[in-house]
């Protein structure tokens, strides 16, 4: 099982003291921070920082006097498929200064928050993995995929003919002010439809709209449009900026999307109807969307749009509790599969047996049974969401198929109508 130690007290690796900070010593931490991510010059963001303190979940690295790790978490909600959320440990803000590596640092600060966020009840933890390599080892799986577009104006002939609007809806430009008011009411609400969404708090708002100012941030004020049904009610949101650029003398204007928010089919094509239209711009630049959004058939050339560079692997997950979580979200077709999973932490350790209802509901029970697939506890991340598939995984020797066909049976059970995805960073 994983190490009961506890997690609010200062532990020493290789001459290296861990610990908590305390509210005084976020400055260093900020900068010991900006040291690891190779941003020496970038100024301290005080206010931010010690906004975001709490006890016992900003921790450090001290070597004598001087952070030279930095490690930050806070707890979430994650929508699961379904629409339940579960409580999550959010992992950010992780360095280790080139100087300190394979010291086992992070390690240490990895195992202190995991047994922190099991004792709290969070049934997962979630980070975005800036490598691929570094994660998997604590047991996280990619769990989401990032995905974006860039679309060519020239080619695309604007939206398909026949597509639903909003009779008597009306799209508005709004404040920075209103952007954070507006914006966080239609998130709350649009978060609980999309498997993989985090909750937000204040300060992800505040400094979204500048409210809160960070050194080493260019921020610029961008568009912020809001679309309205006929009763008044807030159905959706895009928001943008454009490089405004010429050939000579043609615009060549490039726009791009940092958010897009629909909560009805109706809402997203009034507010791409606005995006595919502004004058002077030649290209669209979508730089996140659910994988399943259907933008590029929405187009009358589908081609016109193509994927962007860097679609990847998104956010990692991790089990600390399996049962919690698996018991949480909804399933594709009813039946039963037994997995025994491998886990070097120990959480999710064990035979499980996941049983699913017509209804698609289910719970997660551990068994003695027979198991009819064995995974690591990596792959299970990957598959508490839907992210990925069992057959693939089989296909790939990460998981192993232990009775046959139970690879297709366990896909059909635990497939999802949307594909998850985290729309926010963290």
């Amino acid at each position: 099982m994983h190490n009961d130690t506890d997690h609010t007290a200062s532990e020493t690796v290789d001459g290296i003291q861990i610990r908590a900070v305390s509210v005084d010593e976020v400055e260093e931490w900020n900068r010991a921070l900006n040291f690891g991510f190779l941003r020496p010059f970038a100024g301290v963001a005080l206010d931010l920082r010690r906004r975001q303190w709490q006890p016992g979940r900003m921790v450090a690295g001290f070597d004598g006097d001087r952070q030279i790790a930095t490690f930050r978490s806070f707890d979430v909600e994650l929508t699961v498929p379904g629409g339940a959320v579960v409580r999550a440990d959010a992992i950010t803000n992780v360095t280790v200064s080139a100087t300190h590596r394979r010291r086992g640092l992070l390690s240490a600060m990895m195992r202190r928050d995991l047994a922190a966020a099991a004792e709290r009840g969070c049934a997962v933890a979630v980070l975005m993995a800036a490598e691929y390599n570094i994660y998997g080892r604590f047991g996280f799986g990619p769990a989401t995929r990032a995905g974006g577009w860039d679309i060519d104006l020239s080619r695309t002939r604007g939206l398909r003919e026949g597509l639903p609007g909003v009779p008597g809806g009306r799209t508005d430009f709004v404040t920075l002010a209103q952007h954070a008011e507006l914006g966080a009411e239609l998130y709350d609400r649009w978060r609980l439809t999309q498997p993989g969404a985090i909750t937000r708090n204040e300060v992800w708002w505040e400094r979204r709209t500048n409210r809160i100012q960070v050194p080493g941030d260019s921020f610029k004020e961008p568009f912020t449009a809001v679309h309205r049904d006929a009763d008044g009610a807030v159905t959706g949101m895009v928001v943008y900026r454009v490089e405004n650029k010429w050939d000579g003398a043609n615009p060549d204007a490039t726009l791009t999307v940092d958010e897009f928010i629909a909560l009805d089919l109706p809402t997203a094509v009034e507010l791409w109807r606005l995006v595919l239209s502004v004058d002077w711009v030649r290209r669209v630049v979508v730089e996140g969307l659910a994988p399943d959004d259907p933008l590029p058939l929405l187009l009358q050339d589908p081609r016109a749009a193509t994927p962007r560079k860097g679609n990847c692997d998104a956010m990692w997950l991790r089990l600390l509790d399996v049962e919690a979580a698996f018991g949480a979200r909804s399933y594709g077709a009813p039946g039963r599969v037994v997995l025994e999973v491998e886990d070097k932490l120990g959480y999710a350790s064990g035979r499980f047996a996941i049983e699913v209802a017509e209804n698609g509901t289910g719970r997660c029970v551990r068994t003695t049974d027979d198991a009819d697939l064995a995974l690591d506890a990596s792959e299970l991340g990957s598959l508490q969401l839907g992210a990925e598939t069992v057959p693939r995984l089989a296909a790939a020797g990460l998981v192993t198929e232990l009775c046959p066909g139970a690879a297709a049976a366990a896909d059909l059970l635990l497939r999802t109508p949307l594909r998850a995805w985290t729309p926010t960073d963290f």
